[in-house]
Parts: structure tokens; C-alpha cells; sequence
């Protein structure tokens, strides 16, 4: 079974003349331990995609199964909870708080679910590992490179341990050499940790990384490539 399938996505933006189609009726399937590059130009429909797989936004038409959950038919409330015990999103921006260390910004996700201090920092500090940061927990984002923030972004995005990650442009901001690193964290998060990676970039070199690459265009899927 797929982590994840879309059938007969449709989005649709405005009303008469301002009407936006901004999904033609996509249908995706992904699979557990899948990595998974979107790629198309600005305005194909892969970012309106990505967040209808997040649960930050929903389809005007289609169905969207995530494991065994119709996730067409959640409310607001089951939507976030899906999010926040399945997912983990990295974005361009890092996102992270500024005046507070990069421990406490991985242990965010783990504050809203509640768990107790001493779990919570364990977990945090493992994930930081992870990324390659470990002695770095007490820097702030002031004291860390464009690289190591988006680490600690990444380490934020796995310390729920998400059966699926989602990075969106994850090194837009970064450099060539800092971007291959990042990429190469990836992939190991995807091969040696079994996480399911799906990655909205427009980098050709930054694609190459992944197993599969989804070409979309005016709101359709016009190429679908698993690597070999």
C-alpha cells in the first residue's frame, strides 16, 4: 500500500473570470521509503501539491489517502493532528527563532505534544546528532552558518520521528557546497533512517539526488521518472 496516494486532485482558485486552476486532476502514489523530487516552473502546481500532502491546504476535488486515512474528509482539527505525528516540513528559510538555541528550537515540536523536559531534550539532542551538529546544541541562530540552520531546521523536521518529510526548496539559500551537503543529509535520512522524502526544488543538480523526479506543468503531472 502507498504513504501516500492522490486521485483526481483538483484545485481550483477565485470564481467566472478570476478562476485559477491550479491542479488539473493529479494522481500520485508514493511509497514508503520513497525520495521524491517535484520540479516544474513557477505556477506548475507543485508547491498547491505539497500542501495538500501537508495538510495546509485542501483539494477542491479528488481523494487523498495518507496510509489508511482519507484525509479528504478530516476537519481542521484531524488535518493538524496528522501533521503533527506524521509529517515534518523543511522550508528555504529555516524558520527557526532567532534568540533561542538550537536545542530548544528542535525541541519545539516535541513542547506542543507534551512530553516531559528530560525526554524531550534526550530526543532533541539525538536528532541534532543526527544532522551532524552535535556541540553546537547552545548556538543561537546568530552564531550558526546558513548550512547548520537549516540542519537544525531538519533536525526540528525528524525529532517526532515523521514517517514523511517535506522540504520545500531546502537549498535555496544555501551555496553550491553547503547544498550538496544538505542534499547528502537527505538522502541518508531517506536510505539509512527509512524516511520518505518529498522535495519541491528547481535545480536540475539538486533532483539528481533523489530516486524519482515529477515534472508538473500548467497544473499537471507531464513526467514521473524513477531513477535507476
Amino acid at each position: 500500500m502507498a504513504l501516500i496516494e492522490l486521485q483526481g486532485i483538483r484545485k481550483v482558485y477565485g470564481q467566472g473570470e478570476a478562476e485559477v486552476v491550479a491542479l488539473a486532476g493529479i494522481d500520485l502514489a508514493i511509497e514508503a521509503g520513497d525520495f521524491v523530487a517535484v520540479m516544474g516552473p513557477s505556477g506548475s502546481g507543485k508547491s498547491t501539491t505539497m500542501n495538500i500532502i501537508g495538510c495546509l491546504d485542501t483539494p477542491t476535488a479528488g481523494t487523498y489517502r495518507f496510509r489508511d486515512t482519507e484525509v479528504t474528509t478530516l476537519d481542521r482539527n484531524g488535518r493538524a493532528l496528522l501533521r503533527r505525528n506524521h509529517l515534518g516540513f523543511v522550508f528555504q528559510g529555516f524558520n527557526l527563532l532567532k534568540r533561542t538555541s538550537a536545542l530548544e528550537n528542535v525541541e519545539l515540536p516535541l513542547v506542543y505534544r507534551g512530553m516531559k523536559v528530560s525526554d524531550r531534550r534526550a530526543q532533541a539532542m539525538d536528532a541534532l546528532a543526527r544532522v551532524g551538529l552535535a556541540g553546537r546544541e547552545n548556538h543561537t541562530q546568530a552564531e550558526l552558518s546558513g548550512g547548520q540552520q537549516q540542519r537544525v531546521a531538519i533536525a526540528r523536521a525528524i525529532v517526532t520521528q515523521p514517517a514523511l518529510l517535506l522540504a520545500d526548496e531546502p537549498t535555496g539559500n544555501l551555496d553550491s557546497e553547503r547544498s550538496r551537503e544538505i542534499m547528502e543529509l537527505l538522502v541518508d535520512l531517506n536510505q539509512a533512517h527509512g524516511i520518505t522524502v518529498v522535495m519541491v526544488t528547481h535545480e536540475p543538480d539538486m533532483a539528481d539526488f533523489a530516486r524519482r523526479q515529477v515534472l508538473f506543468k500548467d497544473g499537471r503531472i507531464v513526467h514521473d521518472e524513477v531513477r535507476s
